[in-house]
C-alpha cells in the first residue's frame, strides 16, 4: 500500500530553483473528489510565471502545475467515475497542482480521455484548448467576419486559429517566420511578422474596406490596447494575457467591447451549469485531437525529474513546442493493501 508520493515543491521567494522534489502524504478523495495517478505532466507558461511571482493563495511548500493527465484510482462520494477511467485536467491554482505523481480534483472538472487518444497529447490539450475555446466563445455569431490572432505561434495562438477557422472567419495572424506556413496550412488566410514595423499596415491593405471584428492578443494588456484602432464598428477585444483597466478608446466611437480571459476563475465562481459546458467543450476538444480536426502543438517529452529545467528552458523560449512529462504508470490501486 502507497502511503506517500513524489512532489514538486514551490518555496516562497525562491522562484524555479527554489523547486524541491519531496514526498506527500497520500490521502483518499472526499465527497465530489477523485485522486488521479498521473502519466503525464503538461508546462504552460502560467506555471513559471506563479511560481516566480507567487500567488496569494500560496505559501512555502504548494505544488504548481496546471495541467495533467492519468488515471482515476480513487472517487469520493457522490462522484460517478469510476476508477480506472483516464482523464485530463486543468487543476486549480487555490489546490495542490499536476507537478506530482497524484493529484487531488474536483470531479466536476476533470476531462474524459478517449481511449485511443496518447497520454501526451491529452495533457497537452486543457489549458490552451479550454483557453482558446474561451476566448472564442466571447465573439457571438460566426464567420465570415475577419478576426487577428495576435501571438499565433503559442500553444492558445495555434489552437485558437484552428478553432476560428473551423467557425468560418476569415484568420488573420501575426507569429514569427518559422510558424507561417503551418498557420496559413491550418486556415489562416495571411500571417504578419510581428516583429515587421509594418506588419499593421500590410493587414489593413489585405482587408481593403474591410474591418476586423475581434483581435485576440496573446501578449499584453498594453499590446492589446494599441491593436485597438484595428477593429470595427461593435468589434470585440479579447485580451487572454492581462485585461483593460480603462477604454483604450475614445467613448462613443467605434463602441468595441472589451473582454478578460480567465480560465483559472473557473474553479471559484463557475456554476455548475458552466462547469458542465466547459467539461463538454474540453471533451470534444480533446475528440478532435483524436480525429485529427485539431493539432495541438509539437511535443517536447522530458524526465519528470528534470521539470525545474524544462521550466527554465520553456520560460527562455527556445525551439517552442509543449514541454510534457511522462511518469511510469502507477499502482491503479494506491490504497491496497500488498
Amino acid at each position: 500500500m502507497h502511503t506517500d508520493y513524489a512532489a514538486w515543491s514551490w518555496t516562497s521567494g525562491k522562484g524555479i530553483d527554489g523547486l524541491q522534489l519531496i514526498r506527500k502524504p497520500l490521502v483518499q478523495p472526499g465527497p465530489g473528489e477523485v485522486l488521479v495517478a498521473n502519466r503525464a505532466v503538461a508546462l504552460n507558461p502560467v506555471d513559471w510565471k506563479i511560481i516566480e511571482w507567487g500567488h496569494p493563495a500560496w505559501s512555502t511548500g504548494r505544488v504548481p502545475g496546471v495541467d495533467g493527465m492519468g488515471v482515476v484510482v480513487a472517487a469520493g462520494a457522490g462522484v460517478p467515475i469510476k476508477p480506472g477511467t483516464r482523464v485530463a485536467y486543468h487543476q486549480s491554482l487555490e489546490r495542490d497542482g499536476s507537478f506530482a505523481e497524484y493529484c487531488l480534483l474536483d470531479a466536476a472538472t476533470v476531462l474524459t480521455v478517449p481511449a485511443a487518444l496518447d497520454d501526451t497529447a491529452a495533457a497537452s490539450l486543457p489549458c490552451p484548448g479550454l483557453t482558446a475555446w474561451q476566448a472564442l466563445d466571447k465573439i457571438p455569431g460566426t464567420g465570415p467576419s475577419d478576426v487577428l490572432v495576435v501571438g499565433a505561434g503559442g500553444a492558445v495562438g495555434l489552437l485558437l486559429v484552428q478553432l476560428a477557422a473551423q467557425r468560418g472567419y476569415r484568420v488573420w495572424a501575426t507569429a514569427a517566420k518559422k510558424h507561417h506556413e503551418r498557420l496559413k496550412g491550418f486556415g489562416a488566410v495571411d500571417v504578419f511578422d510581428y516583429r515587421d514595423g509594418h506588419w499593421q499596415q500590410n493587414l489593413q491593405a489585405s482587408l481593403g474596406e474591410r474591418r476586423l471584428k475581434a483581435v485576440f492578443d496573446t501578449v499584453s494588456g498594453t499590446h492589446a490596447a494599441a491593436l485597438a484602432p484595428l477593429l470595427g464598428y461593435n468589434g470585440h477585444l479579447v485580451c487572454i494575457q492581462d485585461r483593460q483597466e480603462t477604454a483604450p478608446l475614445p467613448a462613443f466611437s467605434t463602441a468595441i467591447s472589451l473582454h478578460e480571459v480567465a480560465l483559472n476563475s473557473f474553479h471559484a465562481h463557475a456554476s455548475l451549469s458552466d462547469r458542465q459546458l466547459l467539461r463538454q467543450a474540453g471533451e470534444r476538444l480533446l475528440e478532435d485531437v483524436l480525429s485529427g480536426n485539431l493539432t495541438t502543438p509539437k511535443s517536447q517529452v522530458f524526465d519528470f525529474h528534470n521539470l525545474p529545467q524544462a521550466l527554465h528552458a520553456l520560460k527562455q523560449g527556445g525551439e517552442g513546442g509543449k514541454w510534457v512529462a511522462r511518469l511510469d504508470e502507477t499502482d491503479p490501486n494506491p490504497f491496497a493493501q500488498a
